[in-house]
């Protein structure tokens, strides 16, 4: 098999302010403190001699490639992130930032999201990337309005309890 991959597909280049600091936060520990500790654990293990038989040599050197290409991907990826630090002027409808009470309208199970960029998604936390199907459905939608969206499990229909802004 082949190591061709489709390309993936554009994400929204939008970031809360907290998520933004939070992805530089990981470049700079990744830069400034986790490669370096990984570049002397390399050395010290090539300095052991035959490479070709050096497990800790050969986990070091992939550990490297692993912090090199998420350096590279954040360094890319911040430049082009666009932060959103401003609240909608019509704070009643669901926007990118919004945090947003659902009613599922079959079960009356009530559940919590937040909008947030595709960088900063949380599932235990109840942050959905603005491009997930559900934060599609709810965009511009009022309390009381009802939507629907095609989850992975099928169709469903949700109702808006709630929508607030500010840090979740």
């Amino acid at each position: 098999m082949g190591r061709w991959r489709p390309p993936a597909e554009k994400s929204t280049a939008l970031v809360t302010p907290g998520g933004h600091a939070r992805l530089k936060a990981e470049l700079d520990d990744l830069w400034r403190v986790r490669r370096p500790e990984v570049v002397r654990a390399l050395a010290a293990a090539a300095a052991e001699g035959d490479r070709s038989e050096n497990a800790e040599y050969t986990y070091r050197k992939k550990q490297l490639g692993e912090i090199d290409r998420r350096v590279r991907y954040l360094s890319k990826r911040l430049e082009t992130l666009r932060v959103v630090d401003t609240v909608p002027a019509d704070r009643e409808a669901v926007f990118f930032g919004a945090t947003v009470d659902v009613e599922d309208a079959a079960s009356g199970e009530l559940s919590r999201h937040r909008i947030v960029g595709p960088d900063e998604t949380d599932a235990k936390l109840g942050w959905i990337s603005i491009d997930s199907p559900l934060a599609r459905a709810m965009l511009k939608k009022r309390i009381d309005d009802e939507f629907e969206a095609q989850l992975p499990g099928g169709m469903r229909r949700f109702i808006v309890v709630g929508v607030e802004y500010g840090e979740a």
